[in-house]
């Protein structure tokens, strides 16, 4: 037993040893060849963002789903776990950027041998004026080189934390097949009717000119001020509001207050004057305008925030926008405003940022007399792009929309019923989702002006005059896809005839990128690509994610999938919850207190690092602390216990002949190991791997420190002995090998280490221990009786034992002439059976039994100093 063990078992380098062993020998490919849907555990894997470092809360969370994986493995499912990258969007721009120096201007020609200012994302490029403007095509290859390199970071880095991914089962979000995939989805939705193009007000980022959908939004505390302003009623009385955006003004359309408002009740239906600007507008009345805020009525302007939007379509009002994309006052006043005086005023903010304009409105506002008293100084939300750095205005764009259920009460109502199939872990993050679903607002808005991205695969006819006919959109065909509409020419078209009268326009948009990520299940799973594989994975068994993305991705995902299929795409939803720092504030790049997990890996090791992980059930925030990452150190010591108590463990002979494990501790011993096993599974099969983690812990450190000690003599004993000493060794031998593999998802480095001394295969490919007696070597035999409170008394005793040598100040090898237990009549009954144990571990000559209320270990008598003796 003891020929493969090290002479001293280490856990430096297993990382490397066993990542090594697993990829030769192929230990987590997907078995294919024969599965079907019965037999396989799929799982949808988070896809990474590709755009910089991993930090320590996706090792939290991947290692949640590497438990599951390990453990449906062990049970021997055929687990179909991929793992993919997120390459296209706005984050891998952004890094492109700063990291080579560079910014997209599309009017540029292709330079075929263009090379970068300088490679090393050290920001000295993050200002748009210290970038080198280069074409769209030389931008998407510095987009592509650096994501590789990216990629490849990230593969070392998922190995060495031991993910159990298959590796040949990688794909990339903007790959020609995922690229196929995302158009053809896309095609097939608006081919249904689910996508469609429209003119609307677009909640719009003036720094990366681009539209933000509803789900992209975060909101930020910002300051700014009430201003109250003098509209002109007819009859020369003025109707006060309060705005803080005063800017708007030339915007303005409606005012509005409550219809139950008495106030305002003879003024509706009637129209006052603007200020400055003095174009008449109609005073309206609509159920979101609030009585109680500022004076009760508000001007309606185009576009100021979302509830502007609202108004406006409610109400059927004229659209006077006046933000420009780049977030400056258009040049051009509406044609509302007619009076010299009002052209005049406009004339002095055309141009302007939204800031310098309401400056100057303000000022205007003072000098006419409208400004009533000072600015009233807020603090109040305000929206942002999540990505980006200043507030969001809403502009008017064509853009492409996919029906989301929020205008459409049936597959809303779908969206929910499938939701509340889902099996949910834990169960209230359902109630995330279904408040999501019930606050949608408007349709996805999926179209993005934006450059490393799915193109959407569409073009438009020009007519004589050259002007597209955005209403006719010429759509892809399948067998041409991918495509991108701004290189290659329309279907039945020449590339000639581009941009000429009578020929076509390509679409230059590209997809959101939650639109391809929204199709993950597809894009791993071969759909429309390998239907023989996608019929083994789909439905998946899992779908494992942080609790911050249910409104994107899984919410997107399961919006695809009722469209494509009108069933949900997963069984099970997985849930993790955030990484903390010691002040309890999550970790995120903004607040720059994310930790990076590299050096942590090294420092510590993997095992030790997935045990701090595994450790914190689902949805629940766990904090970490650099400096005093206390739970990884006590990863870290149950690895090494691992190592050290099973080479302990074989370095004990077995008698030959004997083969039953007949001494009651030890089958004690194995009866609450049994049940260790039934519970560690039933909290597996619940999506709960820290509760299993707890149990299977909690009894191994029972095993080392008082079953292991209890019964180590007898398992040294002579020959002589030998059906007792074969009895401990069994026992022993039997627990370390069903501990290994309840241990295997969480440390599978130091497991895989130990079973590679005594087994071929890998402890990883092992069967899961359905129970203890099923997990007896070949040929032994062992009776599981009612003595797993046995195991406990004898712990307790042994514990006494030592307490009183430690009260003496005596050795635990110091011999005793006699002791006394005493106890309940039932526990000393099952003690006595013990009773050989307990006297060899503790050098008892003479042990007595007694009746007592409580167990107690009494009347210890040191055996005399034999050196004291020989010495006087």
């Amino acid at each position: 037993m003891t020929a493969n063990v090290p002479e001293k078992p280490a856990l430096e380098g297993l990382e490397a040893k066993w990542d090594a062993e697993w990829s030769t020998r192929g230990t987590y490919l997907f078995p294919r060849e024969g599965a079907t849907r019965e037999t396989v555990y799929s799982i949808d894997t988070p896809p990474p963002t590709a755009s910089g470092s991993l930090h320590i809360g996706h090792v939290f969370s991947y290692t949640h789903t590497d438990v599951i994986a390990r453990y449906h493995r062990m049970q021997g499912q055929r687990v179909f776990y991929p793992i993919g990258w997120d390459d296209n969007g706005l984050p891998t721009e952004r890094r492109v950027q700063n990291f080579y120096g560079v910014r997209c201007d599309p009017s540029l020609p292709y330079d075929a041998g263009f090379e970068p200012p300088f490679e090393g994302g050290d920001n000295k490029s993050s200002k748009a004026a210290d970038q080198l403007p280069i074409s769209r095509r030389n931008f998407i290859e510095l987009c592509d080189r650096l994501t590789v390199e990216d990629e490849k970071q990230f593969e070392a880095l998922w190995r060495d934390l031991g993910l159990s991914v298959d590796w040949t089962q990688t794909y990339r979000t903007i790959s020609l097949e995922s690229q196929t995939a995302s158009q053809l989805a896309f095609l097939r939705n608006i081919e249904r009717g689910e996508a469609y193009q429209a003119m609307a007000p677009t909640l719009w980022d003036v720094t990366f000119r681009t539209a933000v959908a509803q789900a992209e939004l975060e909101d930020k505390e910002q300051p700014g001020a009430y201003h109250r302003l003098a509209f002109h009623a007819p009859n020369g009385d003025d109707v006060l509001i309060e705005t803080t955006r005063p800017e708007l003004l030339p915007a303005c359309v409606a005012l509005v207050a409550h219809p139950d408002d008495p106030r305002y009740q003879e003024l509706f239906g009637t129209t006052v004057t603007t200020p400055l600007f003095g174009v008449e507008v109609p005073v309206v009345a609509h159920h979101l305008a609030q009585a109680d805020k500022g004076s009760g009525i508000a001007m309606i302007c185009t576009f100021g925030d979302l509830t502007d939007v609202i108004w406006w379509r409610d109400l059927d009002l004229p659209n006077r926008a006046i933000i420009g994309f780049d977030g400056r006052i258009v040049s051009d006043a509406p044609d509302a405003i007619t009076t010299e005086a009002g052209k005049a005023a406009y004339a002095q903010l055309a141009g302007k940022t939204v800031f310098s304009a309401k400056q100057a409105v303000v000022e205007l506002l003072r000098e006419s007399g409208e400004l009533i008293g000072d600015p009233k100084p807020i603090v109040h939300p305000v929206k942002f792009f999540e990505k980006g750095d200043r507030p969001l205005e809403i502009v008017s764009t064509r853009q492409w929309y996919v029906k989301n259920g929020a205008r459409d009460e049936e597959l809303r109502a779908r969206l929910l019923e499938l939701g509340a199939e889902l099996d949910w872990h834990p169960d209230f993050m359902r109630v995330r989702y279904e408040n999501w679903v019930g606050g949608l607002t408007g349709d996805w808005l999926i179209s993005r002006q934006r450059f490393f991205g799915v193109p959407l695969p569409v073009w438009y006819p020009l007519d004589g005059d050259g002007n597209p006919k955005f209403d006719e959109p010429i759509l892809a065909t399948r067998d041409i896809l991918p495509v991108d509409p701004s290189s290659d020419p329309a279907p039945g078209y020449s590339e000639a005839q581009r941009g000429v009268p009578g020929g076509f326009q390509g679409e230059v948009d590209v997809m959101d990128t939650w639109a391809t990520s929204s199709l993950t299940p597809q894009l791993a799973g071969g759909w429309m690509r390998d239907e023989e594989l996608w019929g083994m994975v789909f439905p998946y068994d899992l779908r494992p994610q942080g609790q911050d993305i249910i409104r994107t991705w899984l919410f997107s995902t399961m919006l695809r999938s009722t469209l494509e299929t009108n069933e949900k795409p997963w069984a099970h939803a997985s849930l993790s919850g955030f990484i903390v720092d010691p002040d309890r504030k999550k970790m995120s790049k903004s607040k720059g207190n994310v930790v990076t997990p590299a050096d942590i890996l090294k420092t510590h090791g993997s095992d030790a690092v997935r045990y701090w992980a595994a450790s914190s059930r689902l949805g629940t925030d766990a904090a970490f602390d650099e400096k005093n990452p206390t739970q990884i150190k006590i990863g870290r010591r149950l690895a090494i216990k691992v190592l050290n108590a099973a080479k302990f463990v074989y370095g004990f002979e077995l008698p030959s002949g004997h083969t039953a494990i007949t001494e009651p501790v030890d089958q004690s011993m194995l009866t609450a190991l049994d049940e260790v096993v039934r519970q560690a599974t039933t909290a597996l099969e619940n999506y709960d791997h820290a509760r299993a983690l707890e149990i299977t812990e909690t009894f191994f450190w029972t095993f080392c420190d008082d079953y292991l000690e209890l019964v180590k003599e007898r398992a040294y004993r002579e020959e002589s002995e030998a059906a007792g000493k074969a009895s401990a060794v069994l026992a022993l031998q039997t627990a370390v090998d069903v501990l290994l593999r309840l241990f295997a998802p969480y440390l599978p480095f130091a497991t895989e280490e130990v079973w590679s001394w005594t087994h071929e295969e890998s402890v990883h490919n092992a069967a899961w221990p359905a129970s203890v007696s099923s997990s007896l070597p070949d040929g032994v035999s062992a009776e599981l009786p009612a003595h797993a409170p046995l195991l406990t008394l004898a712990g307790k005793a042994l514990v006494g034992i030592r307490g009183a040598k430690t009260a003496a100040k005596a050795s635990q090898k110091t011999a005793v002439a006699s002791a006394t237990i005493a106890g309940p009549d039932e526990q000393i009954a099952l003690l006595q059976l013990a009773a050989a144990d307990l006297k060899a571990v503790g050098r008892i000559a003479e042990l007595r039994f007694a009746s007592a209320a409580e167990l107690v270990v009494s009347d210890i008598v040191l055996a005399p100093d034999e050196t004291t003796e020989g010495n006087q």
